[in-house]
């Protein structure tokens, strides 16, 4: 369920151009005029400019650029995903944070935020630099009606959705380098995270997490990462508005998201192609028992990546070391 403050939120940013009445206000809400001042005053508290003028009400007049769960609310057109959101300053991971939410029955599409990550992580367990303020780091709880064997699907669904924000919104050219990242100009700038709980044919919840690199300069990386990563403002030369980002996003991904329950992976796998880093082309491949160069033939109806095995038979990989860069 909302909560009251989301719900009064909902009511304001609707409300935009005119006053609206405590009477009205607290109809809707189902509470006393007194609680809405709590609440507006807590809103104030998050730097919401809010005019309160006796026999016309309320309105906002101006929104603080600070990132809360409030100000991602404001303003924000989704159905489900983000109608509930918990933003912390810190974390150790959003990931953490959204497993033990789910675990207690956290809703579906409630989305985790963090200022900093103290100890980020990507695939493999990989660290993954969490710079305070610099980037967008996030999770979502979902709980598709999907087969567990279904879910790396969503891995990919996800990298199509940020291909198109950064390509509509920040007017760069993405791509995407199986299964789980996002490249521009060949350095890495977004990176994706899906893990679940489910038993054989039932998913009980994915906690599907995103780090982007945004506003970084290269003082922000380590010197050892200098040449393979980057950020949206080390590519544009321009500062961005995280709130507004994230906004994007969400909308992108729910809109993406419902297209694919409705129509299946295969809109989602052609989407993934089309911006698919080095298909068509020789990679190196490594696993436990052989090393081998092959061509990057795309990606499989389950997300696996189709090549083709030493002896030249086409297969697909579910987990390998992969050189992509030679």
């Amino acid at each position: 369920m909302q909560s009251t403050r989301n719900k009064l939120i909902d009511i304001l940013s609707n409300n935009s151009d005119t006053y609206i009445s405590g009477q009205a206000i607290s109809e809707q809400l189902q509470i006393s005029r007194s609680a809405i001042w709590k609440h507006m005053k807590e809103l104030e508290k998050d730097g919401y400019v809010i005019e309160g003028k006796s026999k016309r009400g309320y309105r906002i007049l101006e929104y603080p650029n600070k990132l809360s769960g409030n100000t991602i609310k404001w303003g924000l057109e989704t159905e489900w995903l983000g109608k509930e959101i918990i933003y912390k300053d810190t974390l150790k991971s959003t990931q953490i944070l959204a497993h033990e939410l789910a675990q207690g029955h956290a809703q579906h599409g409630t989305v985790v935020v963090a200022g900093e990550q103290t100890q980020g992580r990507g695939r493999m367990d990989h660290t993954w630099e969490s710079s305070k303020e610099k980037g967008i780091w996030m999770s979502f709880i979902l709980r598709p009606e999907i087969a567990p064997n279904q879910a790396p699907q969503l891995t990919l669904l996800a990298a199509t959705v940020l291909a198109e924000v950064l390509r509509r919104d920040v007017g760069v050219v993405p791509m995407i380098k199986w299964p789980n990242d996002l490249l521009i100009n060949r350095k890495k700038c977004a990176g994706i995270l899906t893990e679940m709980q489910a038993e054989q044919d039932q998913i009980w919840y994915v906690v599907l997490g995103m780090g982007i690199n945004v506003n970084h300069t290269l003082d922000d990386f380590p010197k050892d990462l200098h040449s393979r990563a980057t950020s949206l403002k080390l590519e544009t030369d321009k500062t961005w508005e995280i709130r507004d980002l994230i906004q994007k996003i969400l909308v992108t991904f729910e809109r993406t998201y419902n297209t694919y329950l409705d129509n299946g992976f295969s809109v989602i796998k052609e989407r993934w192609e089309k911006d698919g880093f080095r298909i068509g082309e020789q990679i190196k491949i490594k696993t436990l028992r052989d090393k081998w160069e092959a061509p990057f033939l795309g990606i499989a109806e389950d997300g696996a990546l189709q090549t083709k095995t030493p002896n030249g038979e086409e297969t697909k990989l579910y987990s390998a070391e992969i050189d992509w860069f030679s």
